[in-house]
Order: C-alpha cells, then structure tokens, then sequence
C-alpha cells in the first residue's frame, strides 16, 4: 500500500512535538504562493518577508540506521550545512532564484527557491557523532545510525 511520507511520522510522536512551521503540506503550497503573489501585488514588494520552501524529505529506517533524503536538485554542497543541535538534525541553506531571461514566455514555473530549513528530532536512540552525509545528484542522503541500546536484539528460546 503506497503511503505518503509528508508528516515523517515514522520517529514516533516526538516527531509531531517539534515546530514544522517552515513544513507546510504540499497541499497547502500553492495557497501560500498565491497569497504571497496577493501580498506582493497589494504591497508591492515582499512586505520584509523572505521566501521559504520546504525541500521533499525521505525518513526510511533499518535495523540499524535512519536513513534521511532530501531533493536539493542545482544546488552545491556548499549552499547547505547540516548540523547537529539541541538533540536534532538540522538542514538548511538557500536555492538562489533563477532569472527569468528577456524574450522568452514563460507559461509555468514550479521550481522552488529561497531559504529552507528541515528540522528531524534525533532523541537518545541515535549516534550523533557518527552521521554521514553525501550528496550526489541533487539528493542529501544522510545516514543516522541508532545507538547500540536502541537496536533490536534477538533472544535465543531454550527449550
């Protein structure tokens, strides 16, 4: 059964305690777009408020890791940092908007750009120090491996 991964449910209820205010559903991302159109329009301007989006985030878990994607197509390492603080996976950075160029008609643009920041509640039951991150191909794959103590551990049944 296929089954979206938007809310990132799978680390449990600690997940839905911390803020997502950057993490909007996508449902929801074209209302803000438009209402930031709207304010943009009747304001003129950007009203001192920055563009966010929400990159497309992957948790996955294994018996031994979690495994966290992102799609951060056209950007460079160096557009990002990842971070661990207060016990939580920071990812931030920012995607640069791309110009529209004079001559051409553009009749759609769905490209995100601006500041984004994912947020991911690690809790006692990972390793911090030995997370991985590689990025290729415009996708951050980060691998958390889970503390030894938070492992499953087979017990033998005697007869």
């Amino acid at each position: 059964m296929a089954r979206s991964l938007m809310s990132c449910d799978i680390l449990g209820p600690r997940w839905m305690d911390v803020p997502r205010l950057l993490d909007t559903p996508r449902l929801f991302e074209g209302f803000r777009h438009e209402m930031d159109r709207l304010w943009n329009d009747f304001f003129g301007g950007d009203g001192g408020r920055e563009e966010w989006f929400a990159p497309q985030t992957n948790v996955a878990e294994t018996d031994k890791t979690y495994e966290i994607t992102l799609d951060l197509p056209g950007m460079k390492p160096e557009d990002f940092t990842v971070e661990v603080k207060d016990g939580a996976l920071w990812i931030s950075g920012e995607r640069k908007e791309q110009k529209r160029e004079e001559g051409k008609t553009y009749h759609c643009v769905e490209c995100q750009y601006g500041q984004f920041r994912r947020v991911i509640p690690l809790g006692e039951s990972v390793d911090a120090d030995k997370i991985e991150a590689a990025y290729k191909d415009g996708v951050l794959r980060l691998s958390v491996p889970k503390a030894e103590s938070a492992r499953p551990k087979r017990i033998e049944v005697k007869a």
